[in-house]
């Protein structure tokens, strides 16, 4: 697998510091220095090609190159780049202002632009306490969030994080947050079955809750599928439990949507499917369909309305980002959402998702080291276990699902693992041939390495 190593490489290692990556493992797997993309597939350097299975990043959503949305963003870019969102606006974004104010859950009016996802939890997390400071709630100054639970890597948004990969070093800098036991239904405490689950597993939520709802402003949490921890999938049901319980209990019900929104899950957002209205939806990541950083927070005029005096008054909501309201951004998501309408792309996604379904599970879940292959809407997950019996995990220093990640590379497949979960979350402009391409060698690769593994009595390649 190790190849010799491009001068662009070389320049690469002198100079970046990828994101969310030990540098040291570069230097026996250096970056794979992409020249150019196409619809689902990426193209290297020397021309080989790569599905890119998990949307780089999970932000692309039509295609790499992609000739609609090209040709708005050269256009856009002739007419105006950028101007300052304060005390001067622009018809992109108002249009866009407008066209998510009809499709989210009804009651979210109101659009805070931003820049990316982290900064939308932020600014959720920042609106939701200065509300209740300004409705003589002084006392709710603390946030509850979940194990598992990924927000982003800003320092609040971290707090509010539950994966210690990303947070225990900044423990000491972080937001005192209460903790609830995340939905875990491949493990379920209740041995519940997901498909007829009354959520009994809400009870964690609840007795925090009746306990501390007088200083609790927000909970937060990504609907239906907890995407960093590993693509933990959960019932609709137990949203609808949760916003029960914050009404009950006088609490914000932030929707961290910036994975799942836009199609992801079936439907345009995760919380139609629980018949829920959050209090704030942050979106990003597909709301360009992986061309420009953006990001929105959405939220009703009740909260909106706490903010609303004179400026002597100094409830002003004091946040901005230079870029906040961005043109190109705004008309390249204007695009996103005329695609989507206009090529009826929700239906495509439900219709693609069952064929891959269908066909992912079949394949994968005979296999031994397969403890489950889950899925919703058109994100699946294959989890990788130690003992199919007992579920039993791969220890993380094992890296069982880097190395398949890597095996997989070699193959022409992009699949980015999240510890011993490997998962698929492709362009909705896949087809069906190309499918069946990713998950047979999704599936060559994982029986290489087993195969191998096996073959070593359980030690690495």
């Amino acid at each position: 697998m190790n190849h010799a190593i491009s001068n662009l490489q070389k320049r690469d290692l002198n100079h970046i510091w990828h994101p969310c990556s030990q540098m040291k493992d570069y230097e026996n797997f250096p970056p794979i220095v992409i020249k150019s993309g196409k619809g689902i597939y990426l193209y290297d350097e020397n021309g080989k090609e790569y599905i890119d299975a998990v949307s780089s990043w999970w932000v692309n959503l039509f295609g790499h190159a992609n000739k609609q949305i090209s040709t708005c963003l050269a256009n856009q870019a002739f007419q105006l780049e950028h101007v300052i969102f304060a005390n001067f606006t622009h018809e992109p974004a108002i249009l866009l202002a407008e066209k998510l104010a009809k499709i989210t859950p009804d009651g979210l009016t109101k659009v805070f632009f931003a820049d990316n996802g982290s900064s939308a939890v932020e600014i959720a997390l920042k609106m939701s306490f200065q509300y209740h400071q300004q409705k003589n709630k002084p006392n709710k100054r603390r946030f509850l969030a979940f194990t598992d639970a990924y927000h982003g890597e800003t320092l609040g948004a971290l707090s509010v994080g539950g994966v210690d990969l990303y947070s225990s070093i900044y423990q000491p800098l972080l937001l005192d947050t209460l903790r609830a036991q995340g939905p875990d239904c491949f493990r379920c405490p209740f041995n519940q079955n997901p498909t007829n689950c009354d959520t009994p597993c809400i009870s964690s939520v609840e007795k925090i809750l009746k306990k501390h709802h007088s200083e609790i402003a927000a909970v937060i949490i990504e609907p239906l599928i907890q995407a960093a921890a590993g693509m933990k999938m959960y019932p609709p049901s137990y949203l609808k439990q949760l916003r029960k319980l914050c009404t009950k209990y006088d609490v914000h019900f932030i929707a961290d949507e910036v994975a799942v929104g836009f199609g992801r899950t079936g439907t345009m957002f995760a919380c139609e499917q629980a018949e829920i209205m959050p209090d704030f939806m942050c979106l990003s990541k597909g709301i360009t369909g992986g061309y420009m950083p953006l990001s929105v927070v959405l939220t009703t005029n009740e909260v909106y309305d706490a903010f609303y005096d004179d400026y002597e008054s100094n409830k002003a909501f004091l946040h901005s980002h230079s870029y906040t309201g961005n043109p190109l951004a705004c008309r390249i998501a204007l695009e996103v959402l005329k695609i989507f309408k206009e090529g009826q792309y929700i239906e495509k996604i439900k219709q693609k998702s069952t064929y891959m379904k269908e066909l992912a599970s079949n394949i994968y879940n005979n296999h031994p080291n397969i403890g489950e292959y889950r899925q919703t809407g058109m994100v699946g997950a294959i989890e990788l276990v130690k003992d199919k019996e007992t579920k039993e995990p791969f220890s993380s220093e094992e890296r069982i699902g880097y190395k398949i990640y890597q095996i997989a590379l070699e193959k022409g497949l992009l699949l980015r693992p999240l510890g011993n979960v490997l998962y698929f979350m492709p362009p909705y402009v896949i087809e069906t041939d190309e499918i069946e391409k990713m998950i047979l060698t999704a599936s060559e690769s994982i029986n290489e390495f087993f195969a191998s593994y096996n073959d070593k009595g359980g030690k690495l390649i």
